[in-house]
């Protein structure tokens, strides 16, 4: 009976990274939350990859069920990958703790591993967050716990009522359901589960139809972290505290996860300074698998890709398109994920010329064009453009990137071109828009007194402050952008680093002294401006 259940491991195993592997692509461009990093298939199928290549070959010491269970949970720990990896090891650290020696796959063993996949993987998480693989494995313990008399139609039941919670994540977090998608991790777990139900059948995986899932990616501009690099150890030794290393964490980044046994203590942080999280563990213990990504080029590489994959759809049939004038690459790469497919650049002291609007405008292949501008400045030649086109042009009169992005928001390519105007105008009633930049002389502007090298908080295109530091500037925009109960304040770093940096920072402090309000940063890489604001 123990190499029979052996063996079922070992197959259920193969099975889940074979379906994994299968799925790795699909579910890195569906992966928004916590970040748009694109990369939660990857690390999920290199984490159980890493659990393949400590049992596959069947040279485990222990080889009884709650050897090789033993062996799965510690390469589990020791092989995982990023956010969702981590969380993944605590689940399958869970099933692992219900193996004993008198286990045998039945109903009953089902249900009490899910339990413990479920419970283990909401104690690793901090702020618990429904919409994600929590929900997705938590329902499927509660389906394993209903059903305890036929082990295959119990199995069934349990995908189902994975795949079922996965369809409803998008009305669970408001990212994935701007973005178009379920969530990424919760889709790698029905994915995993899914392989693993085929290999203990000797099924093969590569038959098995994809989880039913939103295939069309809206939005590539979903919640980011406030922070630059994703950071990932295990430290390991006798002096290790996982609690005050997990305290001292704190306050250097978000997504934070802390992990782990007598084996080794597994970290996932999101932190600007990924040298002092690493410098805080080595003075507990030994480390070892550091792997730290860089999230900006990771989110880039993710817009640029996604990108490219809506601009070969065919746009023959479609009823409107936009042109967008916009200044920098990430701001251009956002406006792309929100269906702008003409983009001209263009913003503030790079005024784009009639004609350059104009060819935009020809060169569509929709019915009709509405024209964002984006700047008071470029507002005359996209009204001469729009008047001068063979086809219909609409201009709607933004004055902002920001106010252009959230009018991109409300953008439908199938609606005719009235009901966008119309939809964006109703988009733009809700959005305040802010700046902030530096002054480069000293005068009295909007009745603020400012001086050569001020940092100038705007609001709605007027100067409301004049501050001498970038983050007094940025705190008092969002201020004032809060007055009226906003819940949401999206920020768009400029192309200055060091800026950005401090933004990003700034931006940070706030959120933690703002409950229920969502602060949503993107890199935008305009120039001018250290930061964009908008709140709605």
């Amino acid at each position: 009976m123990r190499q029979t259940a052996t063996v079922q491991i070992r197959s259920a195993i193969a099975g889940a990274s074979a379906a994994l592997e299968a799925a790795r692509d699909r579910i890195n461009d569906m992966n928004v939350y916590p970040v748009p990093d694109g990369d939660t298939g990857t690390n999920l199928s290199l984490s159980v990859q890493a659990i393949v290549g400590a049992v596959g070959d069947g040279e485990a010491v222990d080889t009884s069920a709650e050897g090789v269970a033993a062996t799965v949970k510690r390469a589990a720990l020791l092989g995982a990958r990023g956010n969702s990896g981590i969380i993944l090891s605590q689940i399958v650290r869970g099933i692992c703790e219900s193996v004993t020696s008198s286990s045998r796959l039945d109903p009953a063993a089902v249900a009490a591993a899910l339990r413990g996949a479920a419970d283990a993987a909401y104690r690793a998480v901090r702020e618990p967050v429904e919409g994600t693989i929590l929900t997705v494995v938590r329902e499927m313990a509660e389906e394993a716990e209903q059903h305890l008399h036929d082990l295959p139609a119990q199995l069934d039941r349990v995908l189902a009522r994975g795949e079922a919670a996965l369809a409803r994540t998008p009305a669970m977090l408001a990212q994935l359901r701007d973005a178009g998608v379920v969530d990424a991790g919760g889709a790698g777990l029905v994915e995993l589960v899914r392989g693993a139900i085929a290999g203990l059948r000797g099924e093969h995986v590569g038959s098995l139809a994809a989880v039913a899932h939103v295939s069309r990616v809206r939005a590539v501009h979903a919640e980011r972290s406030l922070y630059r690099y994703c950071t990932n150890y295990l430290v390991a030794g006798a002096d290790v505290d996982p609690e005050a290393l997990e305290r001292a964490l704190r306050d250097l980044g978000d997504c934070l996860i802390v992990v782990g046994d007598a084996d080794g203590t597994r970290v996932h942080l999101h932190s600007d300074d990924p040298g002092r999280a690493l410098s805080l563990a080595t003075a507990m213990g030994a480390i070892a698998g550091v792997d730290v990504a860089d999230m900006h080029e990771q989110i880039a590489g993710r817009a640029a890709r996604l990108s490219a994959s809506v601009d070969a759809v065919d746009e023959k049939g479609q009823a409107t398109d936009v042109v967008f004038v916009v200044a920098g690459a990430g701001n251009a790469a956002i406006a792309r994920s929100l269906g702008a497919r003409r983009i001209v650049e263009g913003g503030q002291s790079l005024n784009p010329a009639t004609s350059e609007i104009l060819a935009a405008i020809e060169s569509a292949r929709a019915d009709a064009v509405v024209v964002l501008p984006n700047n008071r400045n470029v507002l005359l030649a996209a009204r001469a453009a729009a008047a001068a086109a063979t086809r219909p042009a609409i201009v709607v009169e933004t004055a902002s990137i920001p106010a252009g992005l959230a009018a991109l928001v409300a953008f439908d390519a199938e609606a005719p071109v009235a009901e966008n105007v119309a939809a964006m105008a109703r988009a733009l009633r809700d959005v305040t828009t802010g700046e902030v930049t530096r002054a480069v002389r000293t005068a009295r502007v909007d009745g603020v007194a400012v001086a050569d090298g001020d940092w100038l908080a705007l609001v709605g295109g007027q100067v409301a402050s004049a501050h001498g530091t970038l983050c007094d500037a940025v705190t008092d925009a969002v201020a004032r952008l809060l007055a009226d109960g906003q819940e949401l304040v999206t920020v768009i770093t400029g192309d200055d680093e060091a800026a950005a940096a401090i933004v990003r920072r700034t931006v940070a402090a706030l959120a933690a002294a703002h409950d229920g309000v969502s602060f949503d940063v993107h890199d935008g890489g305009q120039p001018h401006y250290a930061a964009l604001l908008a709140s709605e």
